[in-house]
């Protein structure tokens, strides 16, 4: 038991380790969530299984607050709504569960993020075009290489790492960076 605990500490440090060179990727991320939200519009995010839960995590964290006491921001995690999504799954395929609800949600201007550590999910690739068909910009939150989503998104924030649990290890670390960015920013 210790040598999976000793392995999966020192494969979290390394990874860890470089994560200070997506500095520039995570700064336009949560520039691009800033942009947005002074505009009034709403950051729309999804995910699936676990990344799912960090869709619904970083909305709670805008919605509710991070750390600081301040208003809430329009933020929906499109992961939650099990009649939704069970709708649209039955209706159509599951492909679209996403897709379909950035169509009756997303506006000019709206981001959507799609969080996937794979950046193959369907589902997001199904949603990331029918964002670019809104007017929406889009934030690709992704693991490996980035997959079929990276060339999709306006910006692709790509935790180059081949297992699923580091890669969500880092793509929590962002998420927390970029709600204090935006607290910081915009409730000084």
């Amino acid at each position: 038991m210790m040598n999976i605990f000793d392995d999966s500490l020192a494969e979290h440090q390394a990874l860890f380790a470089t994560l200070g060179a997506m500095r520039g990727e995570i700064e336009r991320f949560a520039a691009a969530a800033i942009e947005a939200l002074r505009a009034g519009k709403k950051i729309l995010i999804m995910g699936n299984g676990g990344s799912a839960a960090d869709s619904q995590h970083f909305a709670a964290e805008l919605v509710s607050r991070f750390k600081k006491e301040r208003t809430g921001l329009p933020a929906i995690a499109l992961t939650t709504d099990t009649s939704i999504i069970t709708a649209i799954g039955n209706d159509y395929h599951y492909n679209r569960v996403f897709a379909r609800q950035v169509e009756a949600l997303g506006s000019p201007g709206d981001l959507v993020l799609g969080i996937s550590t794979s950046g193959n999910s369907a589902n997001i690739v199904e949603a990331m075009h029918s964002a670019r068909a809104a007017g929406c910009r889009t934030v690709g939150l992704l693991g490996r290489d980035g997959g079929a989503i990276a060339p999709l998104v306006d910006l692709p924030v790509i935790v180059r790492h081949q297992n699923t649990p580091r890669v969500q290890e880092g793509h929590l670390l962002i998420i927390h960076v970029v709600c204090e960015i935006i607290e910081e920013t915009l409730f000084q």
